[in-house]
């Protein structure tokens, strides 16, 4: 199954919404939301912001492979 790269990932902070791109080769600890500048980070038992935050999981976990 080749993985979905886009995600739509919105800030917990303010609710901006955002679709990104996400990387394939490591996971994407912090993220900073362009519209009130927090920095998120994965909440716990997740491997990225994508996984916590995200319309989608993070490749990794999409194909089932261990999280970065």
């Amino acid at each position: 199954m080749k993985p979905i790269l886009q995600s739509t990932i919105t800030c917990p902070q303010c609710g901006h919404q955002k679709e990104e791109d996400m990387p394939t080769d490591a996971c994407q600890f912090f993220y900073e939301c362009e519209n009130c500048k927090t920095v998120v980070k994965p909440r716990q038992g997740d491997c990225c912001v994508y996984c916590s935050y995200g319309t989608v999981k993070c490749p990794s976990v999409q194909q089932k492979n261990s999280c970065c």
